[in-house]
């Protein structure tokens, strides 16, 4: 069909339908569209007060995924409500009074103003809505007076063949909108489910993640799976294309493949998970931050990332500091002369070191998680003493704790008289050769 002929059909029957309608027909036709939505609205107000989240936004909407959908469908309950009854309406009308085009136009109308409500209430990001308001309501317009179909007969006849590969403007209209749709509707599920699963508090952390994970695979799969069905592609053929994948694998893809694979792992051993501080084999250090398919990412606490592939989890050792317990021990060294009353000093130093509030201490923890003092070695000046302490975290960045405790333990013994010694040398004069040149030595530096 070409679109003179689309036309031509139009207006003939805009001409038929004009012929036929009586005014007393056409009247009431709107009385009865009037009482349609009076009873709609009557009956949205009595289930927003019976279902008060219908008609009350959620304080917080990031906190109740569910409740705000429950109020968005709220807000789309009028029209849906007048839609329903005017094709209820417009299913009975010929039986009584003939012709219903009044009607059909009122739901015309109804389903174009509902999409547009859908995408206000929606799509929050405004290209977004505008692209759906642009596209979405002539495709609507074309499908409730009946013309959508000959409109892709037109599509379709505006083909191009390469080989055995069809190219329509239908087709290629048809890809675009809808794989646009399916990747915006996936990105959307995708927030949305993620946000639910990780509130859900009857699940510990890493089983939050792993399922956030699945979940994401899963969807973007079988998004994927449509639009190849979109795209016309017979899914019996992806076994040549997997076969093709499979050799590119070998050849130069099995690095990507191991990182794939090993995020996956990584996923369901929970031997890494976000929050956890890890050690790599060249001694660098970072809070992991973010979980890909492809790398893990570390962040430093100078606020540089680290991005790691995800198969040196798997087949490098590394040191997680706090995989299964977020308590650590630490020990700062310090030193004291011989003269000092040592079993006095070390209860001393126990109690100024658990007065820190980030120091784990109380008579309540086990005795071997309480800060302990002991001596370390006799040294040339002094006695080398050590505190031994445990924490919640990691002693760096925002949580050091070791620069505080060598300045508590610093006054401490100021405090009470404790000397902390230090190395002492002789100055000697050397008279070189009769001369009157000297050299003197103090402290190893030479004046």
């Amino acid at each position: 069909m070409k679109t003179e002929e689309l036309l031509e059909k139009l207006s003939g029957q805009a001409r038929e339908l004009l012929a036929s309608t009586s005014e007393v027909t056409v009247l009431s036709q709107v009385g009865i569209i009037i009482l349609i939505y009076a009873i709609a609205f009557f009956v949205t107000l009595r289930l927003q007060k019976l279902i008060p989240a219908l008609a009350e936004p959620p304080a917080s909407p990031e906190l109740h995924p569910l409740r705000t959908l429950v109020y968005r469908f709220g807000r789309l309950l009028f029209p849906l409500l007048a839609i329903v009854l005017l094709k209820i309406a417009a299913a009975f009308i010929p039986q009584f009074i003939g012709a219903t085009w009044v009607v059909q136009a009122a739901l015309a109308v109804a389903i174009i103003l509902l999409f547009n409500s859908f995408v206000r209430v929606v799509v929050a990001n405004p290209a977004v809505a505008q692209v759906f308001r642009w596209v979405g309501m002539p495709i609507l317009f074309l499908y409730v007076i009946g013309a959508l179909d000959d409109v892709v007969q037109i599509l379709d006849s505006m083909a191009v063949q390469i080989g055995n590969i069809h190219l329509s403007a239908y087709g290629i209209a048809r890809t675009v909108i809808f794989g646009s749709l399916l990747f915006w509707l996936g990105r959307v599920s995708n927030s949305t489910a993620q946000n639910i699963i990780r509130r859900q508090e009857t699940l510990d952390f890493r089983t939050r993640e792993v399922a956030a994970k699945l979940f994401e695979i899963a969807l973007f799969a079988v998004v994927f799976l449509l639009i190849l069905q979109l795209m016309g592609i017979n899914l019996t053929a992806l076994a040549v294309f997997g076969g093709a994948v499979g050799v590119g694998v070998g050849f130069g893809l099995q690095t990507i493949a191991s990182n794939f694979i090993s995020g996956i792992i990584i996923l369901l051993d929970r031997s890494v998970t976000v929050g956890d501080y890890i050690e790599l084999e060249d001694g660098r250090t970072g809070l992991v931050t973010r979980l890909n398919m492809r790398s893990t990412t570390l962040e430093t606490f100078d606020g540089k990332d680290i991005v790691v592939p995800n198969e040196k989890f798997v087949s490098n050792s590394f040191i997680n500091w706090t995989h299964k317990n977020k308590k650590q021990r630490y020990r700062v060294d310090f030193l004291v002369s011989y003269s000092t009353n040592i079993r006095a000093m070390v209860e001393i130093i126990k109690e100024a070191v658990g007065s820190h509030p980030q120091v784990l201490s109380g008579s309540e923890l086990p005795i071997e998680e309480r800060p302990d003092c002991e001596i370390d070695s006799f040294g040339d000046n002094g006695v080398n003493m050590f505190v031994e302490f445990w924490m919640l975290g990691i002693d760096d960045g925002r949580n050091r704790v070791g620069g505080d405790l060598l300045l508590i333990i610093f006054e401490t013994l100021q405090k009470h008289g404790i000397e902390i010694p230090f190395p002492q040398r002789d100055v000697r004069l050397v008279d070189v050769g009769g001369s009157k040149s000297t050299k003197t030595e103090v402290f190893g530096t030479e004046l």
